[in-house]
């Protein structure tokens, strides 16, 4: 987060509006940076977002008196629909098997297996697991809901666990330790593309892998709430995006009634 509001600060924001006062900056101002990020609508909710913060802090200073982004609508933004199918998870995870940084390859397997979040993973230590039992219990300070949550993990993902865990370094708490001592990975984007140029999934987010873990239990009939309380969603409506891939199993069930009918 720090390091994309850098990246908008200094590319997008301060060659606009740098020469101004801040009490200076109007409405039209902040419109036409964000007019000009039309064809990139994700990225310019974004940046409105960064910068109705940065005013509504100097209103909090008593720089201004107004939040000059208030009232300026956002873009809509198409939600994003991608999860990899049979082919090409298996494409994954063969070139998850032969890479070198088996590390950075095991972040990705755990996140193929319990859709957690990817800063979940990273920051993920030991203490968070009970191996015995299954469970992942992840801090309210690691999660997107700010609250505790106690997720069941399959007997896959605790294998992977339990094999991470014999060959790890005892004095860091991390699951995933980073190179700075005593501080856990936190970027694994070089990696990643590697990894999915390798597989051929070159539209692939790391985000993505939550979607898949997903969007296969939907498919394979697990109904939405249990969806939703593994993935740690605190609204119905969020896993709804799923509801559609629900109509497999139904059809299936359809179709075995309607063949004794037809025969």
């Amino acid at each position: 987060s720090i390091r994309n509001d850098r990246q908008m600060l200094d590319n997008i924001i301060l060659p606009k509006l740098s020469p101004f006062k801040v009490v200076e900056v109007t409405r039209r101002d902040i419109e036409s940076i964000l007019l000009a990020m039309k064809d990139t609508p994700y990225r310019a909710n974004r940046v409105r977002a960064l910068l109705s913060k940065m005013f509504s802090l100097a209103v909090g200073w008593g720089w201004r008196s107004d939040n000059p982004v208030l009232g300026i609508e956002k873009f809509q933004e198409a939600k994003r629909d991608r999860w990899l199918d049979n082919d090409e998870l298996q494409r994954l995870i063969s070139v998850l098997e032969t890479y070198p940084n088996q590390k950075c390859a095991n972040i990705v397997r755990l996140l193929i297996l319990t859709g957690a979040r990817k800063g979940e993973a990273f920051s993920a230590t030991w203490d968070q697991f009970n191996l015995e039992r299954g469970i992942w219990t992840k801090p309210a300070h690691a999660t997107k809901q700010n609250r505790m949550e106690h997720v069941p993990l399959s007997q896959q993902a605790v294998v992977l666990l339990s094999d991470i865990r014999a060959a790890a370094d005892t004095r860091t708490p991390y699951v995933f330790p980073g190179d700075v001592p005593g501080q856990p990975i936190t970027c694994i984007k070089k990696f990643w593309r590697e990894v999915r140029t390798a597989a051929n999934l070159p539209d692939v987010r790391l985000h993505d892998l939550r979607h898949t873990f997903a969007s296969h239990l939907v498919s394979s009939g697990v109904s939405l709430p249990i969806v939703g309380r593994l993935l740690g969603h605190s609204q119905a409506q969020t896993t709804q995006r799923y509801a559609h891939l629900a109509d497999d199993p139904l059809r299936e069930a359809a179709n075995k009634f309607g063949s004794n009918v037809g025969s």
